[in-house]
């Protein structure tokens, strides 16, 4: 059978057609829906419950009973894991769709008004990028209190300002084109302007930067759990569990304790950038495949 022409294929299509020939992007596809299949279905998955206790097996190593060990306080390794990762990708996620409110609102609207409403945005903006994230994160965390709450609230908070740039740049060259003079003739509000066609017109710069986003909350999370003041026990993130990496014992004689959690988060991130990168390349119309 014939190939299909390119011309002749749906812009969703040719993104698929694009996105598929990549083999990095694949990849990075399959790993990460498998890595959220197995942590969606860890109640099912697991082999203990995520804070079932048993003193009489503390710091075992792995064992046909427990493929990842147990901790200090004989809890299966390898259920924490899968529950862990509910959290950390959970926040991700979620941290992730905050800062998309936040930023495409704010850019499109600086992009869209223009004059004295972009420059106090884009003001505001700069100034929160000035701040490096992980200070100004620890001493949120610290006010705050740690919970997986606040951990998204903070990354929302502090990351919105690369998106918020993206997009009021992105609609600086698009709200003087003809079909944005067409709406307005037709009487639409500035609102259903910016909503209905200038942000649709954006959404490929938006859903690589949100991909790779999803790994920059990843990470921070897992940076805040390992100091402490992110996600507290008994609930489970990989970097909570990364935490116990902290005593130089464990280090040296408990690898099952870290290691897991560790190449999870080094995995994880590794396939969504895979996957990003792929996504941004399939989604510029000059790319060639």
């Amino acid at each position: 059978m014939a190939a299909t022409p390119l011309k002749s294929l749906a812009p969703g299509q040719l993104t698929w057609r694009k996105l598929r020939s990549n083999i990095l992007a694949m990849f990075g596809l399959v790993i990460l829906l498998s890595f959220m299949l197995i942590t969606l279905l860890a109640p099912v998955l697991a082999p203990y419950g995520r804070d079932t206790i048993d003193m009489a097996r503390v710091d075992q190593p792995p064992s046909a009973e427990h493929l990842l060990g147990t901790d200090e306080l004989g809890r299966d390794v390898l259920s924490r894991l899968l529950y862990g990762g509910q959290v950390s990708m959970g926040v991700g996620v979620a941290a992730t769709f905050f800062q998309l409110i936040i930023g495409v609102t704010l850019g499109s609207i600086a992009g869209y008004y223009g004059s004295r409403v972009d420059s106090t945005i884009m003001w505001v903006t700069d100034v929160i990028m000035c701040f490096p994230f992980f200070v100004i994160a620890i001493s949120m965390a610290a006010l705050l209190g740690p919970s997986v709450w606040n951990v998204i609230l903070i990354i929302g908070i502090l990351e919105w300002t690369a998106v918020a740039r993206i997009v009021r740049g992105r609609i600086l060259s698009l709200r003087s084109l003809e079909f944005v003079e067409a709406a307005k003739a037709l009487g639409l509000s500035r609102w259903e302007i910016i909503t209905r066609h200038l942000i649709p017109n954006t959404m490929g710069p938006i859903i690589v930067y949100a991909t790779l986003s999803v790994a920059q909350g990843i990470l921070a999370e897992a940076s805040l759990s390992f100091l402490g003041l992110g996600v507290m026990q008994p609930q489970a993130s990989w970097g909570g569990m990364m935490a116990a990496a902290q005593k130089m014992r464990v280090l040296q004689n408990e690898w099952w304790l870290w290691i897991p959690a560790g190449s999870m988060v080094l995995t994880t991130v590794l396939s969504i950038n895979f996957l990003g990168d792929g996504l941004r390349d399939a989604l510029d119309p000059q790319y060639k495949y």
